[in-house]
């Protein structure tokens, strides 16, 4: 027999993006290949894109040409979201020789088999409407937090958005298959389980089997989709997942990734408040502290209710870390309705801001508005709340000092160091020790 092929993933993008990758991973290893990494020469090499800025389609340019330079004789897949965006304009990309919408992703060891090095491009890509089945998926061995998938698709109408676009309709898995996967990554050693969907709080939406049938399981990354396609008839929201969840053994720490303010009810947030296993911490949306700007977004909320939430996170867990998304930038942004969110950030009582510079996408509504701002404009807004973020943490981090808190120690060792985070997401590091690797440790701040 001859040597195992060899296949390379690299992933661009968020949380599901990696969840995902992983799950090709594991998929083409029990095809036969043998995974390596992506600096190396591989027969394979895989990139799972994102679009939400163009910083995401540039650098998947910049990694083709890279391959080209190491490896031309190589195959290049390109999947994920820029690919079921722009298919075409990948294609043309020198040195791609497949690219794979939504609907093929899954389908990747079985359209490997039928490439050849040399032929035409192939682009394998459907109609975005046509996307309806959900794809279970996790992150495995990869890191020490694992990432499940349970949602998938966006049926919200974002003014600047592309994702429903790249990803569809919002779907999800059944409550009772999360439950299966969560169990497996438990008797595989997990100890911390990230619940990750494009539209996470938008949970039990989606076809599938009608009460009391539940579809055959096709392996992990299969798709689960029955032939109804009725709206489920089973009853289930983010709540009774979470419930779900909080109930289980063999897992201590989950997360929520991330969840639009308005699908946060009061009940998620108090039972993160009373549960052992649900973390202190949240990632909410915010985009813009301006109505108005948040009207032109197309955002399902405003203002005063974001501040409601924090304010009932805090009341509940003092403790909690929250993250705010922030874009700058946007077409209609004047100088005030920047300094409006600045100072709406400034007041409110959240951890970090991840700051997103506005970029101009394609068949988006915000392309229609206007006036343009500048991208210098755009750029030193950014700066601004890139530093309020740090003196955030730096506050956050400070009014722990000197407590006690479990910190799980990941696997990465960097210059005899090893990271870790508190059930608070405050990041820790430390001499390593291999005995704390993947295990959660009492630590003083």
């Amino acid at each position: 027999m001859g040597a195992k092929k060899t296949v390379a993933f690299h992933t661009l993008g968020c949380k599901l993006n990696f969840s995902e990758t992983s799950t090709l991973s594991r998929m083409l290893e029990n095809e036969g290949f043998e995974k390596t990494a992506f600096e190396n020469v591989a027969d394979v090499y895989v990139i799972n894109t994102c679009s939400v800025t163009d910083n995401a389609d540039k650098e998947c340019r910049q990694l083709v040409r890279r391959i080209q330079r190491k490896s031309p004789e190589s195959l290049v897949v390109i999947t994920g979201c820029y690919a079921q965006l722009k298919p075409r304009e990948i294609a043309a990309i020198p040195g791609v020789d497949m690219v794979l919408g939504a609907a093929e992703k899954f389908n990747l060891a079985q359209h490997l088999k039928e490439l050849t090095k040399g032929d035409a491009t192939k682009v394998c890509s459907c109609d975005i409407e046509e996307v309806s089945g959900f794809h279970s998926s996790f992150s495995l061995h990869d890191r020490t937090r694992t990432f499940l998938k349970v949602q998938d698709g966006c049926d919200y109408n974002c003014s600047f958005c592309t994702i429903p676009m790249a990803r569809g309709k919002s779907r999800s898995d059944l409550i009772e298959r999360v439950v299966a996967n969560v169990k497996k990554l438990a008797a595989n050693g997990v100890k911390e389980v990230v619940l990750t969907g494009v539209n996470l709080g938008d949970f039990g939406k989606g076809s599938l089997a009608p009460t009391g049938h539940l579809p055959a399981s096709t392996g992990e990354g299969g798709e689960n989709k029955s032939s109804n396609t009725s709206p489920r008839n089973r009853e289930e929201n983010f709540y009774e997942l979470a419930r779900a969840l909080d109930q289980l053994e063999g897992i201590e720490r989950f997360r929520i990734s991330s969840i639009e303010p308005n699908l946060l009810t009061n009940a998620i947030i108090e039972l993160v408040a009373n549960s052992n296993t649900f973390m202190p911490h949240f990632h909410i949306p915010l985009q813009s502290g301006s109505n108005r700007i948040l009207g032109l977004m197309r955002r399902r909320y405003r203002r005063e209710l974001y501040a409601e939430r924090v304010q009932l996170i805090k009341t509940l867990m003092p403790h909690a870390a929250i993250g705010v998304d922030v874009i700058v930038g946007f077409p209609g942004e004047t100088d005030a309705d920047f300094q409006e969110t600045f100072d709406f950030l400034h007041e409110l009582d959240v951890t970090y801001l991840h700051v997103f510079t506005y970029s101009e996408r394609d068949n988006t509504h915000a392309l229609t508005l206007g006036p343009v701002v500048p991208v210098h404009v755009r750029h030193e807004r950014n700066k601004i709340l890139r530093n309020l973020s740090y003196m955030k943490t730096q506050y956050f981090n400070q009014q722990h000092a000197g407590q006690t808190r479990k910190v799980l120690f990941e696997e990465n060792e960097k210059s005899g160091m090893m990271e870790g985070y508190t059930d608070n997401y405050i990041k820790v590091v430390a001499p390593y020790k291999q005995e704390w690797v993947n295990q959660i440790v009492e630590w003083k701040l």
